[in-house]
């Protein structure tokens, strides 16, 4: 009985501290996280430069201002004495069953490792003398610009090509956007195609890591310096993801 005993207890072990269950839900990640006291649902964007927390959350729990420092909490990590900013999120979240309290942002994830997983959704952030060994199948040189983590792309749209850096963003729910200086949508309003904006146009084709995505829908973003667009967690889901903050690094695993 001793040896059935022991994977018994094996088979019950806890996940490691600085891993967390997620969903992948809308397009984007979600993890549970607290931010400044404040625990609950948070979208995990390694695209949105500053860690946010819901002006309707804020409010409930007798926040007040714009800008808050606290602790912030998430997959085991835990960092004293953030900026917090509070923002009116109900755009960008009134489509989840369940509220969402704010954002993880890369203001966050600077510096660590953060392994994302998407079936099973699993996100792991560890310092980087601590990252486990990660055998990827891809390794694309990742740059900060804007303190987001920026990958070299291209896209198509017919006739056309454009190459250059894309954010890679856990939390955009579009595959691609494109800054309004490359791309345009004749007959559409700038409100419309704008980030949660309702409306989509299509994009003939995107080139990332070499491979090759077809007819995405496509809205445009406000311009990140050094960056022609953000590739989103509808496309980044093809893989397994190491954003090696430390590193400059996205390695890439097919599941």
């Amino acid at each position: 009985m001793k040896p059935a005993l022991i994977l018994a207890a094996l088979s019950l072990a806890p996940t490691p501290a600085r891993a967390a269950g997620c969903w992948f839900e809308h397009g984007v990640v979600v993890v549970p996280a607290q931010v400044a006291g404040v625990a609950g649902d948070y979208i995990l964007d390694t695209g949105a430069p500053a860690t946010l927390l819901h002006e309707t959350r804020a409010q409930m729990e007798g926040q007040a201002g714009t800008a808050l420092r606290g602790e912030v909490r998430v997959a085991g990590l835990r960092l004293a004495d953030r900026p917090v900013a509070v923002a009116d999120l109900d755009a960008r979240t009134y489509a989840f069953p369940t509220p969402i309290a704010g954002v993880i942002g890369a203001d966050v994830l600077a510096g660590q490792v953060v392994d994302v997983s998407f079936a099973p959704c699993r996100v792991e952030i560890l310092a980087p003398g601590r990252a486990s060994s990660f055998r990827s199948d891809k390794i694309l040189a990742m740059r900060l610009n804007g303190g987001l983590p920026t990958v070299m792309g291209a896209v198509a749209d017919g006739p056309r090509t454009a190459a250059g850096g894309f954010v890679a963003s856990t939390g955009l729910d579009a595959p691609v956007r494109l800054d309004g200086a490359l791309a345009g949508v004749p007959g559409a309003r700038a409100e419309d195609v704008a980030p949660y904006g309702p409306r989509r146009a299509r994009l003939r084709a995107l080139s990332l890591a070499g491979e090759l995505f077809e007819n995405l829908p496509v809205g445009l973003t406000p311009p990140v310096e050094g960056a022609v667009g953000a590739v989103g967690a509808p496309v980044l889901a093809r893989w397994r993801l190491r954003f090696d903050f430390a590193r400059g690094r996205l390695l890439l695993k097919r599941p």
